[in-house]
Formats: structure tokens, sequence, C-alpha cells
């Protein structure tokens, strides 16, 4: 039987970085300066990403491109798969992400697919949500309380 459904999300989004609470707009001024350190030659396009862990320690990434395109990796694995690596039994509290290109973005930059679905696999590991917060090089902050409001048909281990 046919049954129509609809999803809604929830998100906050903040005009500036002044709006954030402390804790996430400290984080982001990292997740900004790891932008800046970038590798994108080929797409001119900068992404940094900055993970706090419950304990207070942060971990940062900026994308790596590569000539051959899949071999890349971006900001937000390199990471969390950095955190999980020195910390593997920390859980991650919040991800803040930059993201521009040459001409400033101005517009919410969000984890791309398959970012998202890294994202919710530590988010199931932790049995916790994990808080995102995403912004181009200037202007909105998008903010998620989980990786789920911007994956919800998430698949994960329970369907293997």
């Amino acid at each position: 039987m046919k049954a129509e459904r609809q999803l809604s999300i929830k998100y906050t989004v903040y005009e500036s970085l002044e709006e954030l609470p402390k804790e996430a707009k400290e984080l982001m001024e990292v997740a900004i300066q790891t932008r800046k350190k970038a590798y994108s030659p080929y797409s001119k396009f900068k992404v940094g990403a900055a993970v706090l862990l419950e304990n207070g320690q942060i971990f940062v990434g900026s994308n790596q491109e590569n000539a051959a395109y899949p071999s890349g990796l971006c900001a937000e694995r390199v990471a969390i798969y950095q955190a999980s690596t020195q910390c593997p039994s920390e859980k991650i509290k919040m991800i803040c992400v930059s993201g521009s290109a040459e001409l400033p973005t101005k517009y919410p930059v969000s984890p791309c697919g398959a970012c998202r679905q890294s994202l919710s696999e530590y988010e199931t590991k932790q049995q916790q949500p994990i808080c995102v917060y995403f912004m181009g090089a200037e202007g909105a902050i998008v903010q998620t309380d989980s990786i789920k409001d911007l994956l919800p048909f998430l698949f994960d281990g329970s369907l293997l």
C-alpha cells in the first residue's frame, strides 16, 4: 500500500561568527585558519574542518587534492580520521566546516555526501549526536544537532 510521508529537519542559521556560541565560534575560527592551508590546485576550492572531542582536544583537516581526482580527501574526513586514530575511544562533540572558492563564498558549504556518510559512521559508533556547523568564507553559518539532519536515511552497519 502506498503511503506518502514528509520529512522535516531542524537546523539553526546564524548570521555571523559573532552570533555563535563561544565554543563553536572558537572552533569555526580554527576551521577557517585550516581552510587556508588546503591543497586544492585543481578545483581552487578550499575547505577546512575542525573536530572537537569531548575531552577538549581539537583535530583539524583541509582538503587534499590529487591529479588523480579520486585519490584526494575532503577536510572533514581528514579531521575525523585523525581524531579517531589519535583518540579512538573519545566521542566527537562537534565539527565545524568552512569552504570557499577563490572569490569568497558567502553561502554555507555543507559536507559532501561521502563526508556525511563518514560522519554518520562515527555518530552511530558513539551512539551520540555530532553537532555540525558549516559556512562559506563569510556570511551565514548553519548548525544541525546531528548528522542525521543532513543524512536522514543513513546507511550503517545495522543494515549489513
